[in-house]
């Protein structure tokens, strides 16, 4: 027999079920940026090593993005290649979290994508505009005390069940459909675990198991989790939020499959009227209270590789009010400005570094690369000795950080071959003499010109690099 329930007000406990697979990347010792609460960097923290005045500048444009009252900034992260530009980047999108929407590109992918220029750059730019939707939906949370499921006798047809909830109030009889019943089935749920149905979508969470189970060890694993029985009512109203971007709310409204299109990556041109209606929509739903903006971040690495067109664009975008916080980064000088015959600082035009506030970043002293390479041997889980430390350390003084980096995981697999459990010397040694750095190869180059194809060094015209 069902009583009636009469929804209630009430906070549910959410859970989520992420998978993730990780691999070992060039940034991924990169836990954030390595401050303390008053934006003072430590010497070494969250895999950040050095650069203390780079990160310290970070740390203010990272309160400024967590505020998220100011919108149309941009950074410019300036230096030498190898001084952690990416990584104080990486960095900042780390300390933010995943609910500020972040976007990493560089700037010669928008020449390899198949719309316009602009066009790239307008769906980067609300890649990195996130909002807050609110939203009230019905639950049903209580312990299982019995399922049952009558199948038919010819064992094919409709099957048919009866779920029975309880709370410490109340206990409630409901009759299952077919797909009620395979949701339940997914989830392996049982008597004695506690459960929460979405009453709009039919979704089944499982919270964990009730501690009036706790002495049935034979129906629980190491990972089992108690929780207390729900009070009160069963049916509950709960505050959802849902933060999606202003691109995927684009997709979702301008093509006939909808959210299909984003897992395709088929997403095509977007039309300015559908934006400037998603926009008028959205800033009813900001004075209705159903929703809030979250400036984001958008990265754009190697951003001397954009010309005067995207120059010009992002001058003009950086006015917008539902502009992201921009961050650009490069290592060039004074160079020339891609689709001009004019130079400029880092190659970016004077009027949008008008607009920039700049980080500099300065190269690592010796004691700095030797923190960093032990802090990859551990990401890498690599064990080295010390005098290999030290030899990798002298390498990365005399050629590059990022040439010594790569010998890490090459070391290691000549020390696993001739069955070591430590990177020694000799193995620095050998797989040094394998790989050339930069300017071994320049040297070499330098000797046997003459036998490779089409040089021109030495006959008047080399070539000229874009």
């Amino acid at each position: 027999m069902a009583t009636v329930d009469t929804p209630s007000v009430s906070k549910v406990q959410e859970v989520r079920e992420v998978t993730r697979i990780e691999r070992i990347g060039t940034h991924s010792h990169i836990r954030g940026l390595g401050l303390d609460d008053s934006l003072e960097p430590r010497a070494v923290s969250q895999g950040m090593v050095g650069q203390k005045q780079a990160r310290r500048a970070a740390g203010i444009i990272l309160e400024m993005i967590k505020e998220g009252k100011i919108a149309g900034r941009a950074v410019l992260i300036a230096g030498q290649p190898g001084t952690g530009k990416t990584a104080i980047a990486m960095g900042m999108a780390q300390s933010l979290g995943n609910d500020t929407p972040f976007t990493a590109m560089a700037g010669s992918e928008i020449f390899s994508l198949e719309m316009s220029k602009t066009e790239a750059l307008t769906q980067s730019f609300r890649k990195s505009i996130g909002i807050r939707i609110k939203e009230e939906t019905e639950i049903i949370e209580g312990q299982v005390v019995e399922i049952q499921v009558d199948r038919p006798a010819t064992g094919t047809g409709t099957k048919t069940g009866k779920l029975t909830l309880k709370t410490t109030e109340m206990e409630t009889i409901y009759d299952l459909g077919q797909k009620m019943i395979e949701s339940l089935t997914k989830e392996k749920v049982e008597a004695g675990d506690v459960i929460t149905i979405d009453k709009a979508t039919g979704k089944v969470s499982k919270l964990g198991r009730s501690f009036t189970r706790a002495k049935d060890y034979d129906a629980m694993g190491a990972q089992t989790r108690f929780v207390q029985c729900p009070e009160g009512e069963l049916q509950k109203r709960k505050e959802v939020v849902h933060t999606v971007t202003l691109h995927e709310i684009d997709v979702i409204n301008s093509r006939q499959q909808g959210f299909l299109a984003l897992f395709s990556g088929d997403t095509g041109e977007i039309k300015s009227e559908v934006r400037d209606q998603i926009n008028t929509k959205v800033a009813e739903w900001r004075e209705e209270g159903k929703a809030e903006i979250i400036p984001g971040v958008l990265f754009i690495d190697e951003v001397h590789m954009l010309d005067i067109e995207c120059f010009s664009f992002l001058n003009r975008a950086l006015e917008d009010d539902m502009a992201p916080i921009l961050i650009i980064a490069t290592n060039r000088g004074i160079t020339r400005i891609r689709g001009t015959t004019y130079q400029s600082p880092h190659g970016i035009p004077i009027d949008l570094l008008d607009r920039l506030v700049i980080i500099m970043t300065q190269p690592y002293s010796e004691k700095e690369i030797k923190q960093i390479l032990n802090i990859r041997s551990e990401e890498e889980d690599v064990e080295m000795s010390d005098d290999a430390l030290t030899i990798l350390t002298r390498i990365g003084m005399e050629t590059s950080l990022r040439y010594s980096i790569q010998l890490i995981t090459a070391s290691n697999l000549v020390c696993r071959k001739r069955k070591g459990t430590e990177v020694s010397v000799d193995d620095i040694k050998k797989v040094y003499t394998l790989f050339l750095d930069e300017s071994r190869s320049a040297e070499s180059l330098k000797e046997l010109q003459d036998e490779y194809m089409f040089n021109e060094i030495g006959h008047g015209d080399a070539m000229e690099t874009v």
